[in-house]
């Protein structure tokens, strides 16, 4: 008996190779085919699921899997919560405003009357949370159950599924927001015990993937097409101190599966000092690596060591320092960003004021400025608070100084290779990154988006900077389609362990026959005219048969071309005489039917 999936259609279906081929089922022609079955709540597999996403880089990660696991299914997903049969909540317990925006969906989508499933680290650390009562919710590592929690939560049952286990597998269906960003999870949960923080008491204790497993993931993503590879974690230093490995070994294992020719980046995730001061050069030694973003996250949160006592945050400010000058001095055009904290319990004028010292002495282009928001269940929830005025002043303050930096001075006419993975928000710009990540806006067409390319920059701004394409370093990608949904919502490609997108149209990497090329191998931007447009099912049949790359095409002219084309009218004066001889066997096999008719009869 067939699944239900080859009986049902449903929008964003099934991956390749799970439906049963047409010919395998028995039609019977004289009856009418049955419509198909509608949307229904007592057919698993039919609906549209409405995901909304918040918080970090792991969170979305999570979110990707849990959607490929749907769509994988059968499940539509959608970002139209009007649409939608069932909404997902995936959420963040990190601040108050965003836990307030959850609470705030959670009510929309009550009153909708809508199924809800409530995924993420509010219910896997608040679990009784009145917010929470009367719907289904699955835990951070529970990820993998996301499909049985929705089929039971849409046959009206509620669903708790919270309880720790083991790691979720990094092969399960995925589909990505962007389909040239892999977020790679390298562990969960952390060492430290921040006493601010409420993301502990939802992903736990460190707990790390294997090397080989995060090596085999990025061979495959490689494969799929993806451009960027981020390394996520509540703390990426932290790494293997569990299983007895270390970051550096991570590093180096996954920058030797990279293609050499730089078409995929490796950006490493957020660092706290304590565990990569043992590690600081090593480190720096892969930040260096080509095919990795000279970039890196490391939060101070306070530039006063009584503060960081206060948080818990096992490190001091001079520690801090040796990270930066050490990654600074090493790394050639080395980019760190950090995190500060403003009006946390405790924190003087004088704290304050060596705070605002570090930022200016150390210019950074990126600093991340929050308010303290007391997380409940947390120590520091506990501790006397500073006045609201005193903070937003604070904030203000901190605010106003980093944004009077001009980091990014005395760029213009320098030629930097970029990444492009975005659109931006203005439809006009592609998005780049620079080898140190910082963000370069280019006016291109979207047949450039997971290309590199080499850009003179012709202006800088606070935030970003802008330059021109001069030379094109990887085959302009001419599939397009998938792109405004990559902007707007989850990509419809599903890209899983056992197949590349097959919404990509993507080949495999072309030789540098491909292309007319530049005298330093690059190939030119004039060849876009030259490239073929591939449907994603030729694209399919291509990587499948590792079709070789064409003879080169010399001077604009086919030397063989004569010949083929001479080739070519013989095949077709052949179809024709094979219609022939079918027509005259016909004929024949009639007229011996018609005798036989007349000589039984």
């Amino acid at each position: 008996m067939e699944d239900i999936e080859d009986i049902v259609g449903v929008a964003g279906g099934a991956p390749p190779g799970l439906r049963l081929p047409l010919t395998s089922v028995g039609i019977k022609p004289k009856k009418k085919p049955r419509p198909l079955i509608p949307s229904s709540p007592q057919i698993p597999g039919t609906q549209t699921i409405y995901m909304k996403t918040f918080g970090c880089s792991h969170n979305q990660s999570d979110s990707e899997y849990m959607a490929g696991q749907l769509s994988a299914f059968g499940y539509a997903v959608s970002d139209n919560p009007e649409e939608a049969d069932l909404w997902l909540i995936n959420t963040c317990t990190v601040k108050s405003p965003s836990q307030s925006a959850m609470e705030t969906l959670i009510l929309r989508c009550k009153s909708a009357k809508k199924p809800l499933v409530v995924a993420g680290c509010v219910p896997q650390g608040s679990r009784d949370l009145k917010e929470l009562e009367g719907v289904s919710v699955v835990g951070v590592q529970q990820i993998d159950r996301v499909v049985e929690v929705v089929e039971e939560t849409l046959k009206g049952h509620e669903v708790r599924l919270l309880n720790r286990k083991t790691l979720p597998a990094l092969d399960l269906p995925k589909v990505r927001k962007n389909k040239f960003i892999e977020i790679l999870p390298i562990n969960v949960g952390c060492l430290g015990a921040c006493t601010y923080c409420k993301t502990k008491h939802a992903r736990g204790h460190l707990g790390s993937y294997t090397v080989g497993s995060l090596v085999e993931r990025v061979r495959t993503v490689v494969a799929e097409g993806v451009k960027e590879i981020w390394l996520s974690s509540e703390d990426t230093g932290a790494y293997g101190r569990d299983i007895g490995e270390n970051l550096p070994n991570l590093l180096n294992a996954i920058t030797e599966e990279l293609p050499p020719d730089r078409s995929t980046m490796l950006r490493i995730g957020m660092t706290n000092p304590p565990f990569i001061l043992e590690h600081l050069k090593e480190i720096a030694e892969v930040l260096k690596h080509p095919c990795v973003y000279s970039f890196l996250h490391v939060p101070v949160q306070s530039g006063g060591d009584s503060i960081l006592s206060a948080m818990n945050r096992e490190y001091t400010v001079s520690e801090f320092r040796t990270v930066v000058d050490t990654l600074n001095q090493l790394v050639p055009g080395m980019q760190i960003a950090t995190d500060i904290i403003c009006g946390f319990p405790g924190e003087t004028d004088e704290d304050f004021a060596q705070t605002l010292s570090l930022v200016e002495e150390y210019k950074f282009a990126q600093v991340h400025i929050s308010q303290f928001y007391p997380r409940p269940g947390t120590p520091a929830a506990r501790m006397k608070k500073v006045p609201s005025t005193v903070v937003k002043k604070r904030s203000r303050e901190l605010t106003l100084i980093f944004e009077s930096f001009d980091p990014y001075q005395g760029m213009e006419g320098q030629i930097e290779r970029i990444w492009i993975t975005e659109i931006a928000a203005d439809g006009i710009h592609l998005v780049g990154h620079t080898k140190g990540y910082i963000q370069a806006l280019v006016a291109a067409p979207e047949t450039m988006l997971g290309t590199s390319v080499d850009v003179k920059i012709t202006s800088v701004g606070r935030w970003s900077i802008f330059g021109e394409v001069i030379n094109v370093h990887t085959q302009i990608n001419k599939d397009i389609s998938s792109q405004k949904s990559m902007r707007d919502g989850f990509n419809p490609c599903l890209s899983d362990s056992y197949d590349s997108c097959m919404c990509s149209g993507k080949l495999e990497p072309c030789s540098s026959e491909n292309a007319n090329t530049s005298q330093d191998g690059n190939a030119d931007l004039s060849s876009d005219r030259d490239n073929v447009f591939v449907t994603p099912f030729q694209s399919s049949i291509l990587q499948r048969r590792q079709v070789i790359a064409p003879k080169k095409i010399k001077d604009g002219h086919d030397l063989e071309s004569k010949e083929k084309n001479k080739e070519g009218m013989e095949e077709g004066e052949l179809k024709v005489i094979d219609w022939f001889l079918l027509l005259g066997m016909m004929v024949s096999f009639l007229t011996i039917m018609v005798l036989l008719y007349f000589f039984l009869k």
